[in-house]
């Protein structure tokens, strides 16, 4: 792998990171190019400069002349290939921006993407690139120091290479039941100076019994796909509905520290007559967990997508496989299909949460995640008898709803300007606390203080608190 050291000495030398794209393409074609349209930045891309050559070749995926960049250094480590003059990409390379935004993470290595309209679909052992799901997945996984981390289904290595980032001393294990996906993250690994990471083949935790990790994080085979074995290995497990998601979570307490996190993305089932928070709710076992569904597609929206994803729309097959997977669906009562974030945490005394949130939150989620589980857990343990002192979160904002003039607002809401941004419906004494609390204070002498205020009795005033603040602080508002 030493010729990707040089390989990624080319790379960055020439500019082609996150951040030289983006100002490369500008909005226009970085925004079309977001949708597949490669048209305006090939347009964008015609000066010939590194960072233009190098976003040609290895993103736009098109020849370009032999001569205009060190093609040796790509052909000798298997990238590319120079064939009547041109020199093409053999290998998808993408530069990866870190999660805060904030400097050059490393590359991963992939196949070829395939495009719509290319006329073909990906072969079986396809190894996919950066993606939404990616992204989405880098962005939640917790931010607190880790020394052992495994990455469960590496694909490209898109997650290894995040962490790593930014716990360059951690032990990094990646698995995949792909041996090519495992060639091809080694690669990312030597181009992203991501040492000594060990690959292993296999599925769910099999490659990893009797380890324990700090962090697992896993962006899966997740897909829900008619039973006809798994056609694409990086989106689908072979296993019915969503069973891997349930086993990766039901099995990841056994395989992390006391205090470990484990962090997914899934797809699971909702399936007719059966509220489907309680039905994966019972998914877990021996961790605190954070289950948010981030959205739901009804079975049709479902195929649509998943077929786009493979480029079968427009193909003979398209009617078939369409067919085969609402058939599926109705076997199974499946009316649904969400998806969403899972954060595990292994726990003694599991508090867990199951919840919707569709509305856009405060990125990167993983700078808070864990303080996420720390307030669920408070909000179970809370009660005012205990001599608790609390503190408004930052950045709360108190909204007051009723006709213009009355003396008493009909509704007080608290919204959160930060963070998951939730809002929620309170009364006077939750709005007097969120102006009162910063901490330095016993929360017993503030109730008695609102009991005067607003002449309410001081038992009724603590009953009333021990009711509703407990979800409050679950939620955020109070820490």
């Amino acid at each position: 792998m030493s010729g990707l050291v040089r390989v990624r000495e080319l790379l960055v030398g020439g500019g082609y990171t996150v951040a030289g794209v983006r100002e490369l393409l500008g909005g226009v074609a970085g925004g079309a190019l977001a949708r597949d349209e490669i048209v305006p930045a090939l347009r964008a891309t015609r000066g010939g400069s590194p960072v233009e050559v190098l976003t040609r070749l290895f993103w736009l995926q098109v020849p370009v002349p032999a001569d205009a960049i060190a093609a040796d250094e790509l052909v000798a480590a298997g990238l590319a290939e120079v064939s009547g003059g041109e020199l093409r990409a053999l290998l998808r390379v993408e530069p990866l921006e870190a999660v805060d935004g904030d400097g050059h993470a490393g590359y991963v290595v992939s196949d070829l993407k395939v495009r719509p309209g290319a006329g073909r679909v990906p072969a079986d052992d396809h190894v996919v690139g950066t993606g939404g799901a990616s992204g989405s997945l880098a962005r939640l996984v917790v931010h607190s120091p880790v020394d052992n981390v495994l990455d469960l289904g590496t694909g490209c290595g898109v997650q290894a290479v995040h962490v790593a980032g930014r716990n360059p001393a951690a032990r990094v294990t990646a698995t995949d039941v792909n041996p090519r996906a495992l060639e091809l993250a080694a690669m990312s690994f030597a181009l992203s100076g991501v040492d000594g990471a060990e690959l292993r083949a296999g599925s769910l935790l099999e490659p990893v019994r009797g380890r324990r990790f700090d962090l697992i994080v896993s962006n899966p085979p997740f897909v829900v796909a008619p039973e006809e074995g798994p056609r694409f290995t990086y989106r689908e497990s072979g296993m019915a509905g969503d069973d891997f998601c349930r086993r990766l979570v039901g099995e990841a307490a056994q395989h992390l520290e006391d205090g470990g996190y484990c962090q997914l993305l899934a797809n699971w089932l909702h399936v007719d007559g059966v509220p489907w928070d309680e039905r994966v709710g019972t998914w877990v076992d021996g961790c605190d967990a954070w289950i948010v569904q981030r959205d739901v597609q009804d079975p049709a929206e479902y195929a649509e997508l998943w077929l786009r994803d493979s480029c079968e729309a427009g193909t003979p097959e398209y009617r078939a496989r369409y067919d085969a997977w609402l058939d599926h669906f109705e076997r199974r009562n499946v009316v649904g299909v969400g998806f969403g974030w899972i954060t595990l945490r292994r726990s003694e005394r599991p508090v867990v949460r199951v919840e919707e949130l569709r509305h856009a939150v405060e990125e990167p989620v993983g700078a808070y995640a864990g303080e996420i589980l720390d307030g669920l857990r408070k909000g179970a343990e809370f009660s005012t008898a205990c001599g608790q002192f609390l503190a408004a979160a930052d950045g709360l904002v108190q909204e007051q709803v009723g006709p213009p003039g009355a003396e008493d607002p009909e509704r007080i809401v608290l919204r959160q300007t930060r963070r998951l941004r939730r809002a929620a419906g309170v009364g006077t004494v939750e709005a007097g606390l969120a102006g009162v609390c910063d901490g330095t204070l016993p929360l017993d002498p503030l109730l008695g203080a609102i009991a005067q205020l607003t002449g309410m009795d001081a038992d009724q005033v603590r009953a009333h608190a021990d009711a509703v603040l407990p979800e409050l602080i679950a939620d955020g508002f109070f820490i």
